[in-house]
């Protein structure tokens, strides 16, 4: 197998688009096979369907179509080269579309929208082309907190595609609709609180199901929970700092990683420049501190882990820098390739598996 990753470009007046490398996880080193920007201006984050032939990307355009706010695109998936066909787009709904999952059967596409923090779920056609909106919901407000905005920063499908979670940054919750998998519609069920201000950002499954964690980006911590399949419901087990003791200066934490082993969880610093490494126990799902390693760069936005857990990929937005780093399979720790990667503003790696020619 050929590993490869989709990266994102897109932050900033000038753009590169949807670059594909091809990585030698080993060694770290990025190797740039083709580029694509065709239907999309500003992408953000993005993710393949399960069969890997299809990718979706959210656009960070101020209008879509002659709509006001964002969109989704899709493209076909050469299974040859990897290389992107655009196919569609369609307007996200909302502002700012941040984050986009897709459904186990490959059948809808499920998005979150920063800028006013709504959800919307899509159908996906035959050929991977966006179809009608199945589903919509707006935030809901806590009972007379007429100041808050509300930020839905991604939005996360479990394991059995039961339910989807949705980390509010501006609300300071994690939201837990019921999720039909055959109509793609959602239903509120529950939410988890955090403290006020703290600003929850990407969630995560730990590979058993039975855990969970969260990045806080506006107080810098992470928290641990317990999962229940059954209910959606969350228990919190536990909240780290994502910096170092004694650290002073400005910090917005952003992407978190868990490693295929279930083993480690890592997070980016933006500020402290770092990614921030804990190991997991395997029975509790209770976090401990192993370290930080520093990013080489400006702004660590987003992290990508290939999929066998070798090589962990650092984004540096501000310096248009990609750094790859070896992950100790016993310890979790990281350390630096010795490659690196220029491009516009890194902001998400998606990975793609193929059969070598």
């Amino acid at each position: 197998m050929t590993t490869h990753v989709y990266v994102c470009s897109a932050i900033g007046e000038k753009t590169d688009g949807i670059l594909l490398y091809a990585l030698d996880p080993d060694k770290g080193g990025l190797t740039l096979e083709s580029k694509c920007q065709d239907g999309v201006s500003y992408p953000f984050y993005a993710v393949t369907d399960p069969k890997q032939k299809f990718l979706f990307a959210t656009d960070l355009v101020e209008t879509c179509d002659g709509r006001p706010g964002g969109a989704v695109c899709t493209y076909a998936i050469d299974p040859a080269t990897g290389a992107l066909t655009f196919l569609n787009r369609k307007s996200s709904e909302g502002t700012t579309p941040c984050y986009v999952s897709v459904t186990a059967n490959g059948r809808f596409v499920l998005v979150a929208n920063y800028g006013d923090g709504v959800v919307a779920v899509f159908r996906v056609e035959a050929d991977g082309r966006l179809g009608e909106t199945v589903a919509m919901e707006r935030p809901v407000f806590p009972s007379g907190d007429t100041k808050r905005e509300a930020h839905a920063h991604s939005i996360v499908l479990d394991a059995a595609n039961r339910f989807a979670l949705v980390a509010e940054l501006g609300l300071d919750q994690v939201i837990t609709h019921r999720f039909d998998d055959k109509t793609g519609k959602l239903t509120r069920v529950g939410k988890w609180s955090a403290p006020r201000g703290a600003g929850p950002r990407h969630f995560v499954f730990h590979p058993d199901g039975r855990h969970a964690y969260v990045i806080n980006e506006l107080n810098n911590t992470v928290v641990a929970f317990a999962y229940d399949a059954g209910s959606g419901k969350l228990e919190e087990l536990q909240t780290l700092p994502a910096l170092p003791k004694g650290f002073q200066g400005e910090n917005y934490t952003a992407d978190l990683r868990v490693h295929p082993n279930g083993r480690f969880l890592y997070g980016s610093n933006r500020g402290h420049e770092s990614v921030v490494m804990f190991t997991i126990d395997p029975k509790t799902g209770r976090l401990k501190l192993v370290g930080h390693e520093p990013t080489q760069g400006k702004f660590p936005n987003g992290l990508g882990m290939d999929p066998s857990g070798t090589c962990l990929l650092a984004g540096n937005q501000k310096s248009d820098r990609i750094v790859s780093f070896r992950i100790d399979q016993k310890s979790g720790v990281l350390t630096p390739t010795g490659s690196t990667m220029q491009m516009r503003s890194p902001a998400c790696f998606t990975f793609l598996q193929r059969k070598s020619s």
